[in-house]
């Protein structure tokens, strides 16, 4: 007669589980009318900042007037649409700019120095107003974390209810790093005071583009 654990060791080995069915599917318990204003409340209400552009296009323009009224001089890009293939000098001349993976140079000293960083989004989670940033190839985290102002350009199809769902929906293997950024960095440490800006960028802006 087999002992409970010899009977364990063998339906390891035969890399057997138990249960006969595979679990269901994720099914978020988060149902929101409108992604897009949920979306909007609740990134304003962790004093983020959102600007609507109804079509990519006019999410550069849009990302070009944040520029100049930054009075951004410097700023480091994720090599990511929308972004990926525009000629940026010629587009807006008079900046400084660092696209990730092709631009030569210390990308971490030039994140430190920059006024700006501009990111495109996995996706944007409307239940705690974040957006969710991978890095990669052409894609560094640095250029969300170490600029003080974080620009974000998110298609409106990459909307969501909450992280589960848009984990649960993705394909592939997940990358390196995923970063979900809900507003400026804050902080109570200290005497239970909220500090903004104290370990990543003072304001993050989303443009969101499209229908």
């Amino acid at each position: 007669m087999s002992t409970a654990r010899e009977e364990i060791l063998t339906a390891l080995r035969r890399g057997e589980r138990g249960g006969n069915s595979a679990p269901a599917p994720w099914r978020s318990r988060q149902q929101f009318d409108d992604l897009a204003a949920r979306f909007t409340a609740t990134l304003t209400g962790l004093h983020g900042e959102m600007i609507r552009a109804a079509s990519a296009d006019e999410a550069l323009d849009r990302l070009g007037d944040v520029l100049r009224d930054l009075g951004a001089a410097r700023v480091v890009v994720n090599d990511e649409p929308p972004l990926a293939g525009v000629d940026l000098a010629a587009r807006w001349p008079g900046i400084a700019w660092h696209v990730v993976g092709r631009t030569e140079g210390d990308l971490r000293a030039f994140c430190a120095g920059a006024d700006a960083g501009v990111t495109g989004a996995d996706a944007a989670l409307a239940e705690t107003g974040s957006v969710t940033v991978s890095s990669g190839p052409g894609r560094s985290r640095m250029a969300s974390l170490l600029p003080p102002v974080h620009i974000a350009l998110v298609a409106a199809e990459r909307l969501t209810s909450d992280i589960l769902t848009w984990a649960a929906a993705r394909s592939g293997d997940l990358p390196a790093n995923v970063t979900a950024i809900s507003g400026p960095s804050k902080t109570a440490d200290i005497e239970q005071t909220l500090a903004i800006g104290m370990h990543g960028p003072k304001r993050v802006i989303v443009i969101l583009y499209g229908e």
